[in-house]
């Protein structure tokens, strides 16, 4: 369900906004998008696993907070991000 080391740092240098940036709001939500993309398809096997679905619950509402703190500041950043996403279709 989690993502491996290697798999968070090609998000990281994938998202980054310049070199050692890890925290930007660009590279939090890959790396959140990534984990809901893999608890999601967890529990389309798991259909009993309430414990999962509430931390997905919790990380869609991560996600959607740190891309409204994203839209509010820099809203042509934030378009950026969810195009590459793909989320908003």
């Amino acid at each position: 369900m989690s993502i491996t080391a290697e798999r968070k740092q090609e998000l990281i240098t994938e998202y980054a906004t310049k070199t050692g940036d890890t925290g930007s709001p660009e590279v939090q939500v890959a790396i959140l998008s990534e984990r809901i993309n893999n608890l999601t398809e967890h529990l389309k096997t798991h259909k009993k696993d309430h414990h999962s679905r509430r931390g997905l619950l919790m990380m869609v509402g991560q996600r959607r907070r740190l891309l409204d703190y994203l839209n509010g500041r820099k809203t042509d950043r934030y378009e950026d991000l969810i195009k590459r996403l793909g989320l908003r279709r």
